[in-house]
């Protein structure tokens, strides 16, 4: 299950410097609604390799504002408490390219 990343939590998370995958969605975003089975299929598929959350943009702010997050669903990647801005997605994308992002992630 993807974790439920908030303003509270995100930054520890991030600086612990293992792989974060960030989804910014809103319950309202229909293409981050149809995202949303992916990330927790692969919250599933990466447990304990990759921290997989949600961070819901109507009611965290931070984040989103810090990185630019100006459209949903994004996705940003994490790694070494740095983001990795060549893995960095706007819209909604299949299953299989989020992975393969993924798997960059972890190549790195």
């Amino acid at each position: 299950m993807a974790k439920q990343f908030t303003d509270d939590n995100i930054r520890e998370i991030i600086a612990a410097g293992g792989p974060v995958v960030v989804d910014f969605w809103a319950p309202w975003c229909g293409p981050c609604l149809r995202l949303g089975p992916a990330i927790e299929e692969l919250a599933e598929e990466y447990a304990g390799r990759v921290e997989i959350g949600k961070y819901n943009v109507d009611d965290e702010t931070d984040l989103a504002s810090e990185f630019r997050v100006m459209s949903i669903p994004t996705l940003l990647f994490f790694k070494n408490g740095e983001m990795q801005r060549d893995l960095r997605t706007a819209g909604l994308l299949p299953k299989a390219e989020v992975a393969a992002r993924i798997d960059a992630l972890l190549a790195r």
